[in-house]
Parts: C-alpha cells; structure tokens; sequence
C-alpha cells in the first residue's frame, strides 16, 4: 500500500480522498491555489503545496507544478479525483513515466473511451448497443447528409473529443444540417484542438441511466448497478439517484452487463462509469465512457456498500478486488442533491463569503462539502459547494428524507440553488419518477418566477 498520495483537485472530491486516505493509514497531499489557501481540502491533508494563481489553467491544469509538488512531498501516487486533469491521458503517462503510480485506468483505454469514435467502433466489437448514425468520424456535408437520412431525422451531431454539451447540435431537417455541421466543427475545434465530428439518430425522450463498475489489475470487472441521471439542464446534472426507478430487473441484467462488457472491451482498471440512453420502450444504447469517478458515486455506495474511492486507492496498489459479483447487492434507494452557489433559476454564479454554514443531520443524511462559516467561495471555478445524500429503505422514503435534509440546510451570505431542489422534490412528475432528460428544462421554461 502507498504511503503517501498527492490529490490533484480540490474542493469536495479532494476532502474525500483525504478522508479515504486517513481511513487507509495513507498520508495525504493537497496541492491548492492562491485561491483556495484556505479551502478545507488544504486543511485536512497532511501536507499542503502551493501550485500556482487563481486560475486552473495556471494551477490545477498546470501538470509540471503538479508534478513538482509530487517530488517535493515524496509522494507515491496521484489521485486526479474528477474534471482538471482527471481524463488526460498524457498527465496519466507522466505520472507513470515518471515513476508514480496514477490512481485510474491505463492512458490507453484513457485514450480510446475519451474519443468518441474510437469508443463506438470498441463497442461496436463487444455487442454494446449503439445509436444507429455515422460508423466512425463524417467528413464532409454530403457524407453527413446521407448519414443523417439513413438514421432518419432528428440527428445529433456531436464532436469526438470533450463534452459537457459543448460542439453538439440538434438538426431536425436536412436543410439545417450544414450550418449544423460547421457549427460544430468550429466550436469543437475551439474548444478541443479537435474539430472531428460524428453524427448518430436524436433519441428525443431518453432517460440518462449509467453503470457504475470498477475493475482490478487481475482481470476481474463487475458492475454496482446503475444510477439514474436524466434530472439535469444543459447537460449538467442537477440531481441523481440509484437505482433508477424506471429500470426493471430484466432491463437492469442486460444492462449492467453491457456496462461490463464495455470496460472489459479495454481492459479496464479502477472505477469508472458506462453511460446510456434509454428508451420509453427500455431499449438502451452507449453514448460513452468517464474514465473517472463520478460526482454522484456516493448514491452507489450507499446501495452497494462499497468505498469506491477506497478500492480506486486499492486497485491501483495491485490488490485484487474482495468480492466478486454475486456478492454485491442492492439495499434501499439513496438520492443526491448538488448544492450549487447560484441563482435557484437563473443560474447566474453567487461567489462571495458564506456568514454562516450549517449542515443537515440525522439518520441516513451524507454531506460531502468543503465549506465552512467564514469561507470565501471564489468565483474561478465550478460553483458546486457540495452535495447532500440521503439513504432510505424506499424510494419514496429517501425523497422525504431528502426534503427533510434540505430544509435544514442553511447557507448565509450567498446565493444557492437550495429552493430548485425544495420544489424539485416536490414535483409530482419527480415524486412518481415519470421523467426522461428533458423534464427539469420544461418545468423550469414554465415557472413563472
């Protein structure tokens, strides 16, 4: 086992790992900005290492003063937690050339599931189901449109490399189409140093269902069920929860073991997330891999069990997995809520500093954060504070046990998305679970606020 890890994050994903590392005996490393020198994540770990300005593309994207950091400390291992360099295939082999070890899969299957076309035509060999479009990358506009009438309108085109909503559009006509398709290819260009595009049939009322597995340096790969992830704007998600209320246990099989089949197409190592749309009709199809733990992997570990982060640290130590899958089951229902520093509706960021903070409590209630009275929330980065997760017997129980949770929350000094959640909860569609990825942007278009 490692004797100490250098965290390349911070915020909330960064007390975790601290805490996992504290839970293993494992002596932890904090790198932070100038402007987190007073974030939690630099108070909890046992050695703390300025990195650089503000700025992530100074700091937390800043691989040699990270690296730097590694060798001040001594340290034997970098953890990436999740977004920055998390999903960067040359950090993670310079992390290994340089004789560390990287807390995550091989650069390669890093490199094959990040691309999108190259992740489809991996799928594609193990019998993944795929949305029916472009085999591989599309070229030129003539080749887009026959792509797009053999799927049939509406289609999605959709760039290769990155994500997060960015170099993806809707077309529902060919006449649309071209300016669709430069669109794209200039805005993923832009924003990825990749204009490569892809095309694939709209799916126009999916759920966004994803598996959760974890792998070991033995070959063995098994699945922690799947999380339901359609409650999300822009797509970011808002609120997710596991298992999903919609999948049944014949559609739950099928699924999981597409979800293994994928990560074992590339011989995959660590945790790591299978991402699907589902149909009304419950057909499904991959849409791509986050090579990477999760923002919601709390909700899989309140009904698995298992310590996801603990057994990232574990697996990549060499140790084999503990448990096979027969002996991983799913009790109760668990719900997170992303407690975002901005506007409930308008979105609009609320950094500044937080006069008073009080977390919720009781029975079954989780509270991942990094904020505390008298923080500055500093308006550089991701406005997610925290998350609030809640476990119950039922689904119906952890919605309660949510609301509850929520009302306790207090948060002074900023703005924060605390009511979203309070209505959301309350929505009849959300209560009886009838909604697919386009429902929070609906309900939100006929608010009159």
């Amino acid at each position: 086992m490692f004797h100490k890890i250098l965290i390349a994050n911070r915020g909330e994903i960064a007390v975790r790992i601290i805490r996992a590392c504290k839970e293993l005996g494992i002596r932890s490393v904090a790198v932070y900005s100038e402007a987190d020198r007073d974030s939690m994540h630099a108070r909890l770990a046992d050695e703390s290492v300025c990195i650089g300005p503000a700025a992530g593309a100074q700091s937390y994207l800043n691989i040699a003063a990270i690296m730097a950091a590694a060798e001040l400390t001594d340290a034997q291992a970098i953890h990436p937690g999740y977004g920055f360099l998390a999903e960067n295939a040359e950090f993670a082999e310079i992390v290994i050339e340089s004789g560390l070890t990287w807390i995550g899969p091989s650069p390669e299957s890093m490199r094959i599931m990040g691309d999108k076309v190259s992740a489809k035509q991996k799928m594609e060999v193990a019998g993944v189901p795929l949305v029916p479009g472009s085999d591989g990358a599309v070229s030129d506009i003539e080749e887009a449109k026959a792509i797009a009438r053999k799927a049939g309108f509406p289609v999605i085109v959709k760039a290769s490399a990155g994500g997060g909503g960015r170099g993806m559009k809707v077309v529902h006509s060919e006449a649309a189409l071209p300016n669709a398709f430069s669109m794209c290819k200039n805005e993923a260009g832009a924003a990825f140093g990749d204009d490569t595009v892809f095309i694939e049939k709209f799916l126009e009322e999916p759920r966004h269902i994803e598996v959760q597995v974890l792998g070991d340096t033995h070959g063995n790969i098994v699945h922690l069920f799947e999380r339901e992830c359609s409650m999300q704007r822009n797509n970011q998600k808002v609120l997710e929860e596991a298992p999903s209320p919609f999948v049944d246990e014949e559609t739950r099989e099928k699924l999981c073991a597409a979800g293994v089949a994928a990560a074992r197409a590339v011989n995959y190592v660590g945790a790591g997330t299978i991402e699907f749309l589902m149909n009304p009709d419950k057909s499904f199809y991959f849409i791509e891999m986050n090579t990477r733990i999760q923002v919601e992997h709390p909700v899989t570990e309140w009904i698995t069990g298992v310590d996801l982060i603990e057994w990232q640290i574990r697996v990549a130590a060499g140790e084999e997995l503990a448990f096979r899958q027969s002996d991983i089951k799913k009790k109760g229902h668990a719900i997170e809520c992303r407690i975002n520093a901005e506007h409930p509706f308008r979105f609009t960021p609320s950094p500044g500093t937080i006069e008073l903070y009080h977390a919720p409590g009781g029975r079954s209630v989780r509270v991942d954060s990094f904020v505390y009275t008298g923080y500055r929330i500093p308006p550089h980065y991701d406005s997610m504070i925290g998350k609030i997760i809640t476990h119950a017997r039922d689904r119906q129980k952890c919605i309660r046990r949510m609301q509850r949770a929520i009302d306790e929350l207090v948060i002074l000094g900023v703005t924060t998305n605390q009511e979203l959640h309070q209505r959301l909860l309350a929505n009849p569609g959300f209560q009886k679970a009838d909604f697919n990825i386009h429902f929070l942007e609906r309900w939100l278009s006929q608010m009159h606020l």
